[in-house]
């Protein structure tokens, strides 16, 4: 009788770690940036073709993990030569670094949502960061600011691209 209780205490273990494996839905999902320019004006665009792995159970979020790229090359201002700039040697040089990726360390239930930390890798050039979220109905919603010149994503100093870059990260899973 114990070995029965134990193999379906097995396969109920089973399913609930199947069920915290996501796969991202990469057409629902996009980061989003904002960047100020000349000062006054910003500049707004998103990246698409997320891709990776997300494991995450809103019951045991320390169990969790994020392993996540975007494709640098789908850098969308709504403007083309802007865009081909973007995708530059001056900026994020995709035919060298084709990806951004972020991954986690550890995940933390705070009283607001969730809080992620782990690594950000862009133009060959990894950071800690912290990302606050939140999960609702199939979709990862966080936020974070940057300083693009940290991972040497255009011109140190320039007066014309601010060095503050806000982004908003839409991860949907199935």
């Amino acid at each position: 009788m114990s070995k029965l209780i134990l193999s379906i205490l097995g396969l109920f273990l089973g399913i609930q770690t199947i069920s915290s494996q996501h796969t991202i839905n990469g057409i629902k999902s996009s980061v989003k940036f904002e960047i100020s320019n000349f000062g006054f004006n910003t500049v707004e665009g998103t990246f698409t073709g997320m891709k990776g792995s997300v494991s995450f159970d809103s019951k045991a979020p320390s169990n969790g993990s994020f392993d996540v790229c975007i494709e640098a090359n789908t850098v969308n201002t709504d403007n083309q030569k802007r865009d081909e700039h973007l995708r530059s040697e001056d900026f994020f040089y995709v035919e060298k670094f084709p990806v951004i990726c972020f991954r986690s360390k550890k995940i933390a239930k705070k009283p607001e949502g969730y809080l992620v930390s782990g690594t950000l890798t862009m133009r060959g050039i990894s950071h800690e960061v912290e990302i606050p979220f939140g999960f609702t109905e199939g979709v990862f919603k966080g936020a974070l600011t940057l300083d693009r010149t940290d991972y040497k994503v255009g011109d140190d100093g320039s007066i014309i691209v601010g060095e503050e870059v806000t982004l908003e990260i839409v991860c949907a899973v199935n």
